[in-house]
């Protein structure tokens, strides 16, 4: 070898380990967080040899952490083309494309991780997220399983799987990945936050804080366990202390419109609040999310044409065993298939034999779990939806953003939440003039309110129903009352109220029932609160949750039923009166205290609603002594509610489907005219 070549080696081999050197100090920035530095050594090291796929590959991943994923793409993309034979490329570039929102891209790459290392735990933990993200959750949860084949010390593994099984209701399960997870990591805060979850959903409410706590401990800013604890404190109806948790969870993460929904439904059951002010809040809701989404609406491509046969499309995440599914399903069965073609898009994660019987009624049922918001608007766009109609409102898992981006020339808001959503793009609010009598609750709406003619509910007993026994207090000697809404609803208020109640009726008893009521704390702040309005802990019963039949069942247990104010029962009212049990009802100044109204007016008992907390006190005390007339009602509310408006499915789906026709006709108009107008503007 000659001199010359011989100091060319040396020179070479110098210059890799000054690079190797290099890139040594970019890594180390980059994992101490100093983003700027990292990017400045890996540029330099790429203008000098541009093909360094490592350098490449840890670009990628620093823009992905400062949250540039188009860049986090292109960069981890150059290295998997200079080296495609690492599997951590592949992984690493699932792991942004899911974070970019391409998920199918993102399954698609761990997919090819796994191909070339069928023994990489870690492709098998993302892909099980990327599939529960879908919604498939079976699949998912082999492969975490995998992950911990592989990995025993797995605690992410464990800590994910928790959440797939927490979502299929193996509450058991899930807090058991969750103790290993944390056995494994015990200051792992996503560990520690699904623990929460768990405790949550079994009713374990102050072991459940602890964890939501002890995850805020770790990490500040975890905005989810704030709001969480809010959800806790909102269902024990400490409600100052939940609104507080959820104000403080937005301000540590402004985007949070989970966070943001959480608080205005909460305020909806709180006594004493200016409905302008809860009016005021979801204002705020859609200013400080909807403008992006506003701002991008595309122009509709719909038929305008008024007489054709429309496309309705109904949003929920709630067809399945829930409340609004006592509503949907009369109107999904009774709509006219000849002049209307209705489809679902349905965000169920636990389907149900409910969802089933639901999925059977509609013409096309779109499964949308996991779908992110643009995904779900292209596929309406797609559908060519005339009338998009969100069952939600603000309610859990709820599809706010979507409907502020318009997907459907006309959209519509019903029966999940009793207030406005806030959104300039949602057109209208379905009700009727017991709910929202007219000139007294609009200004409380953004959307403008479509009355239809009877009532604004179409109640759908269930077929399993207990028959209605005789009147309690006829064998007991004493009457009893109950009310089984939310112990969100029970404000100190009503208890006021509840408590002038019992000491007015002579050895008479309350059942109060929610699932709440499973948790002990819970019980004895609710007695603590009748003890100090001078009721005796014997006068109070308080019940848990039962199995849909014992539920009914205890129904036969009640003499008069309690709605709750100033956020009336809906699904509990019509429950009652199936069951023969009259309800007691205020009627108040907003939708949300208004449905009591309704309810009680369509079935003929409008004598039952009282004006005045004086006037709901002497209705019931003035029931109680007339056994006589409970005895009446017991026997024949049942057939009374069969023949009502609230039960007439046919006359009820033939009005809304009215209402729709003039809301597609109206658009149809103002399309029309607007069109007009561009065409005489071009001739001038």
């Amino acid at each position: 070898m000659s001199n010359n070549k011989f100091k060319e080696n040396i020179s070479s081999i110098q210059d890799q380990q000054y690079m190797a050197d290099v890139f040594a100090t970019g890594l180390q920035y980059h994992q101490t967080g100093d983003f700027l530095q990292a990017e400045e050594i890996y540029q330099q090291i790429l203008q000098r040899n541009p093909n360094q796929p490592e350098v490449l590959h840890q670009l990628g991943l620093l823009y992905y952490q400062v949250g540039k994923y188009d860049f986090g793409v292109k960069f981890i993309k150059k290295s998997i083309a200079l080296n495609p034979f690492v599997p951590s490329y592949y992984n690493n570039l699932g792991i942004v494309l899911r974070n970019k929102g391409d998920t199918d891209a993102a399954i698609q790459s761990y997919q090819e991780a796994l191909r070339l290392n069928p023994d990489f735990a870690a492709p098998h933990l993302n892909l099980g997220v990327a599939l529960q993200k879908q919604g498939k959750l079976d699949k998912a949860i082999k492969h975490y399983q995998e992950a911990i084949r592989l990995k025993p010390d797995y605690a992410e593994a464990h800590s994910n799987i928790s959440v797939v099984l927490q979502n299929q209701g193996k509450l058991d399960e899930s807090i058991k990945h969750c103790r290993e997870a944390l056995r494994l990591k015990p200051d792992f805060a996503d560990a520690h936050y699904n623990m929460g979850n768990s405790l949550e959903n079994k009713g374990k409410f102050k072991e459940a804080i602890g964890h939501y706590r002890e995850a805020i401990h770790l990490e500040p800013n975890n905005a989810k366990a704030h709001s969480n604890i809010g959800t806790i404190l909102q269902i024990q109806g400490k409600l100052d202390e939940a609104i507080k948790l959820f104000r403080q969870a937005i301000r540590i993460k402004h985007d949070y419109t989970e966070a943001h929904s959480n608080l205005v439904m909460t305020l909806n059951y709180q006594s004493g609040i200016n409905p302008l002010h809860i009016f005021s809040e979801h204002l705020c809701w859609a200013v400080k999310h909807a403008p992006p989404w506003v701002a991008s609406i595309r122009l509709h491509s719909n038929e305008k044409t008024t007489g054709r046969k429309l496309r309705i499309g109904y949003v929920s995440p709630d067809f399945r065993a829930h409340s609004v599914a006592f509503f949907t399903e009369p109107v999904l069965r009774a709509h006219d298939r000849a002049d209307f073609e209705i489809y679902c898009y349905s965000n169920v994660t636990q389907p149900d034999s409910v969802t089933n019987r639901l999925k059977g009624l509609s013409d096309c049922w779109r499964n949308i779990v996991g779908m992110s918001d643009k995904q779900v608007e292209d596929l309406i766009r797609n559908d060519q939806i005339d009338i998009l109609v969100d069952l939600a409102g603000h309610t859990a898992n709820n599809h706010m953003l979507l409907f502020a981006k318009k997907p459907a020339p006309v959209q519509v808001t019903y029966l999940g939440y009793p207030n406005t959503t806030g959104l300039p793009t949602m057109d209208y609010r379905i009700t009727d003039e017991w709910a929202d009598p007219i000139g007294q609750t609009e200004h409380l709406h953004t959307e403008e309110l479509t009355r239809l003619p009877k009532s604004f509910l179409c109640y759908k007993p269930p077929e399993n129903a207990p028959e209605v026994l005789s009147l309690p207090a006829l064998s007991k000697g004493n009457v009893t009352f109950g009310s089984f809404n939310n112990r969100s609803k029970v404000t100190p208020e009503t208890v006021k109220i509840w408590s002038a109640i019992l000491k007015a009726v002579l050895n008479s008893r309350l059942i109060l029932k929610s699932k709440a009521l499973n948790d002990k704390e819970t019980c004895q702040v609710l007695r603590e609160m009748f003890f100090e309005n001078g009721v005796s802990p014997e006068q109070i019963e308080l019940v848990g949750y039962l199995p849909f039949e014992q539920h009914l069942r205890l129904y036969n247990r009640i003499d008069i039923g309690l709605d709750t104010f100033p956020y009336n029962g809906t699904t509990t009212t019509c429950e009652a009166m199936w069951m023969g049990v009259p309800v007691i009802a205020l009627a108040g100044e907003s939708h949300a205290s208004r449905v009591g109204v309704s309810l009680l007016s369509n079935v003929g008992l409008s004598e039952l609603i009282a004006e005045s907390t004086e006037d709901y006190i002497k209705k019931a005390v003035t029931l109680a002594d007339n056994l006589d007339k409970l005895q009446d009602l017991r026997a024949n509310l049942r057939p009374l509610m069969a023949r009502s408006p609230l039960m007439d499915a046919t006359g009820f789906t033939r009005s809304l489907e009215a209402a729709y026709r003039k809301m597609w006709k109206r658009w149809c108009d103002q399309n029309q005219n607007q069109h007009q107008k561009n065409e005489n503007s071009h001739l001038q």
